[in-house]
């Protein structure tokens, strides 16, 4: 491959998102593991990927997990370079987490709904119009919007990090208005929200769940909270990513109806392989909306790209990155107890 060419890809990262080299072999099946591996061991890497990722890239991947636990393994790590296959928010955490690290994205288009609609503008006004309030924010937010944040919050913590702020504070919560809603139910605690939603887990379908588990009466159903409200009230179980997979595990019921982002069937077939996984249904039948489509923009082929050239790589400003670490380890010291 010519200079020219690789120069040439590189410049259009900005518009694709990606390394984009038509003219490079790139492994296949078995191969492109090892080579992936390979790269890994020679560049000193980590592999860090969220349950929603495709299961080739789980299944790769050095370390797997949730926001919360994703945040902390970034923090601990002694990689020279973190490869964060997970969506946009995710990888810049890390990134703030680790200012002297090299952090890459396979696709820096993998993006987040509930990030792209909140900004930390928005959060100004909304201060200045509740100036005695805390902020707390779910953590699929950029460094903009963390860095006029109080706190973060992950679905893991939340509960535990409402439940620790100053009751005499009123408290805006951004920018997931569900999550905010049904942790203001779960902590007693009136909150004003973000009017922001998970298109994923805004997708699913009230009557059309209602079906499945009249259909399957020996079934439990189990939503994350970033669902819509009608759907948690039919749920069995509501919880983070990973309390889903640890309750799927360790449940006695046979059958399950899974109200979150497809991908987690991936290791929840691991844990619990002589369990029924049955995704749960949404509102349009012709597509399958329960998919993150940010969360599959990453693929194998990216990533053996993005480690061979270290490319994309994310960057932050540095004043930006400090404000915006500031409310990420208040939360790392908050969630200290939650495994």
């Amino acid at each position: 491959m010519s200079t020219e060419t690789l120069e040439k890809a590189k410049s259009a990262i900005p518009v694709k998102g990606f390394l984009d080299i038509k003219d490079i072999a790139i492994p296949q099946g078995e191969e492109l593991v090892k080579a992936i591996l390979k790269l890994k061991e020679e560049k000193n890497a980590v592999i860090l990927a969220h349950y929603y990722q495709p299961g080739e890239i789980q299944d790769i991947a050095d370390f797997l997990g949730d926001s919360l636990q994703l945040a902390r393994q970034a923090k601990e790590t002694n990689a020279d370079m973190i490869v964060f296959c997970g969506v946009h928010f995710m990888a810049e955490a890390a990134k703030i987490l680790n200012p002297t690290k090299k952090v890459v994205l396979p696709d820096t288009m993998a993006g987040c709904s509930l990030a792209d609609g909140c900004s930390g503008e928005g959060l100004r006004k909304m201060r200045e119009q509740h100036p005695d309030a805390l902020i707390a924010t779910y953590i699929n937010c950029n460094a903009e919007t963390k860095a006029e944040s109080d706190i973060i919050v992950t679905s893991s913590n939340a509960e535990t990090v409402i439940e620790a702020l100053p009751k005499d504070r009123p408290i805006i919560f951004a920018p997931d208005k569900n999550l905010g809603r049904y942790l203001s139910k779960k902590t007693g605690r009136d909150m004003i929200l973000w009017d922001g939603s998970c298109v994923v887990h805004e997708a699913f379908s009230m009557e059309r769940i209602a079906k499945q588990l009249a259909d399957n009466p020996d079934a439990k159903l189990i939503a994350h909270p970033e669902s819509e409200e009608a759907v948690l009230k039919l749920a069995h179980f509501i919880g983070s990513t990973s309390a889903l997979l640890d309750y799927v595990e360790k449940d006695d019921c046979q059958k399950f109806i899974i109200a979150t982002e497809e991908g987690i069937l991936h290791e929840m077939k691991k844990r619990a392989p002589h369990k029924e996984l049955i995704p749960a249904l949404v509102f349009d039948e012709s597509c399958n909306c329960s998919e993150c489509f940010y969360m599959k923009r990453n693929t194998m082929e990216k990533l053996y790209l993005c480690m061979k050239y270290e490319l994309p790589e994310i960057l932050i400003d540095e004043e930006l990155r400090l404000r915006a670490l500031k409310p990420i380890e208040a939360m790392l010291d908050l969630s200290k107890s939650i495994k």
